[in-house]
């Protein structure tokens, strides 16, 4: 398959920062796909789902919540809820073996559930809270789906990663917090690196069956991923007006949910990014490489698009959740 090279850096995208997903799916149909959005049934993951059953594809909700995700979706077109937990390799086997049963291709992941500032814990094998539910949990989900995205011929896997990436590099010799203290935002920051990571591990694997991976910062969007948060915590990302509302300002990084679910879609679907991958988009772009020390700022920081990290990366996960093989659909 060809493939091209794009650089770390913006394109002459039609779409911007205040761009809807509503704007990016306009005159989009996706008859016949098959997609599985994880955290699809509330805040922007919901938004996903919403736009891409009403253009027609077939979407599969994983969800720990069913009753909560049902409620949610239950006027959805196109749209299947079914049982996973990410913090539970034995939930996302089953979820996955569900699917490949089917015996159909899936055109889409996108991996968008997670956590944020959590307090500290860890998972049953040790694994950090953060570390293990944002990236481990899809590592292991999109290991399971494999087979079905390869039977595509033609799939995209977009993880949610975010600004907080910034924060924290992967700490390999203390991923979980054992000699070093606790902190929530480093932890988080850590998490969102190996997202954008993980995109380019995997697209490096599955470019040549024509899967193709991009991690995508959605933009700041109040929503359920802030539970964890004081009041205090969330009046100094300064999202409400003196009156209390809600702040509206994407050249700011603050956005509607319709405005944060626009990027991923527009990773999900654009053909401006046919061949292409392993890239971390923003505002509906490919966005630029941010400068050593540049924090709170648009870019990817390098750190985050490293090869050589992404593959330390890959065979810690290996030996955290199992290998990444490619069993056959059968």
């Amino acid at each position: 398959m060809h493939t091209t090279i794009f650089p770390q850096a913006p394109i002459a995208s039609p779409f911007h920062a205040a761009s809807t997903a509503a704007d990016v799916m306009a005159d989009i149909r996706l008859d016949g796909k098959h997609a599985i959005v994880t955290g699809g049934y509330s805040g922007l993951g919901l938004e996903m789902v919403r736009s891409l059953a009403r253009a027609g594809a077939q979407v599969t909700v994983p969800a720990r919540d069913l009753a909560r995700a049902r409620q949610a979706l239950d006027d959805e077109p196109n749209v299947v809820v079914d049982a996973m937990d990410l913090a539970d390799p034995a939930s996302i086997e089953a979820f996955a073996g569900r699917c490949l049963a089917m015996r159909r291709p899936l055109h889409l992941l996108i991996n968008s559930a997670g956590v944020m500032a959590t307090p500290f814990a860890r998972d049953p094998r040790g694994v950090e809270w953060q570390f293990a539910v944002n990236h481990l949990g899809h590592f292991r989900l999109t290991a399971a789906l494999w087979p079905a995205l390869l039977e595509a011929g033609d799939a995209r896997v977009v993880s949610m990663s975010s600004r907080g990436h910034q924060l924290a590099p992967v700490d390999f010799d203390d991923v979980s917090f054992v000699r070093r203290p606790y902190d929530k935002w480093i932890a988080y920051g850590q998490s969102k690196t190996a997202n954008a990571l993980f995109a380019v591990g995997l697209d490096r694997r599955g470019r040549v069956a024509g899967v193709r991976a991009f991690s995508v910062h959605p933009g700041s969007v109040l929503g359920p991923l802030a539970r964890h948060l004081t009041l205090e915590e969330i009046a100094a990302f300064g999202v409400h007006d003196a009156d209390g509302g809600l702040v509206v300002a994407p050249e700011r990084d603050l956005k509607t949910p319709a405005q944060g679910a626009a990027t991923a879609l527009w990773c999900a679907i654009s053909p401006l990014l046919q061949g292409v991958g392993g890239l971390y988009c923003e505002d509906c772009n490919i966005a630029r490489l941010a400068e050593d020390g540049e924090t709170g700022r648009s870019g990817v920081r390098t750190w985050a698009m490293d090869h050589i990290q992404a593959e330390r990366l890959w065979a810690l996960s290996e030996q955290l959740a199992g290998k990444f093989e490619a069993r056959p659909l059968t």
